[in-house]
């Protein structure tokens, strides 16, 4: 088991049960008891998890979000391939709005390789962009960057928005349901979400299974504004096939 494994492995026991012993934690992942301490460490100093006598115990609130640290740890490959069926549907030439989140820091990896223009809504694909030329052109927003998320957030952002028509909107979905519509974690990203779906002719979304048939808190908009909802086979079946029944086309990768 990886390291990102082991951590994935631990964050979901804490969450699920509050808190766990390292004894606990040791038996769970097959792991030594000082593997675990150390990992205990790092996703305390990654605000995941704070460190008891003997164990840990979970900073997570009920659908709260996860941290991006954490969250860029988890179904790494199945982001890879819906990056990649995502750039896919992209043509050359295309103008595109790419939302904050894990997976689409993915699809940036790919866009950043071609010859479109894109306008990235997080620090990390600016970065990424900006690290070695290539064909993409780069635009970027105004905007506050969230704490420790680096997702771009408030008035400069959505005036950035309301001042440019995209061809394609890649958009990030915290919790994506046929019946429940698109929702985000926190209120000022849904409300970028909500702009940049608004600035763009198609709208795709990209989002692992774990995020079908989930709803956080702060609504964004009915299903029916995604054109395309790009997932992996861990997808719940129900949703998917809820929304084989709308007119979003479902690409499972």
């Amino acid at each position: 088991m990886t390291n990102t494994d082991r951590h994935g492995l631990i964050a979901q026991a804490l969450r699920e049960s509050g808190s766990a012993t390292v004894q606990d934690l040791a038996e769970l992942t097959g792991a030594s008891e000082m593997t675990i301490r150390r990992d205990l460490d790092t996703l305390a100093a990654q605000g995941v998890l704070e460190r008891v006598r003997g164990g840990a115990r979970t900073l997570l609130l009920r659908g709260e979000e996860p941290p991006f640290a954490l969250r860029a740890r988890e179904a790494v490959e199945a982001k890879r391939r819906i990056a990649a069926e995502v750039s896919s549907l992209i043509t050359d030439g295309e103008t595109v709005l790419l939302d904050s989140g894990t997976t689409c820091l993915e699809v940036a990896r790919h866009l950043r390789q071609r010859p479109v223009t894109v306008m990235p809504l997080s620090l990390q694909a600016i970065h990424l962009f900006g690290e070695t030329p290539g064909p993409a052109t780069l635009m970027v927003p105004g905007g506050r960057p969230r704490a420790a998320e680096g997702a771009l957030t408030g008035p400069l952002t959505l005036a950035s928005l309301s001042a440019l028509r995209f061809d394609t909107a890649v958009i990030g979905c915290c919790g994506v349901s046929a019946a429940e519509g698109l929702t985000a974690y926190d209120l000022d990203d849904a409300a970028v979400k909500k702009a940049g779906i608004a600035s763009a002719r198609r709208i795709i979304g990209a989002a692992d299974g774990s995020k079908l048939g989930r709803t956080a808190y702060a609504y964004v908009g009915p299903s029916a504004l995604l054109h395309t909802l790009v997932t992996d086979s861990t997808a719940p079946a129900e949703e998917v096939a809820a929304f084989e029944g709308t007119s979003t086309v479902v690409k499972t990768v």
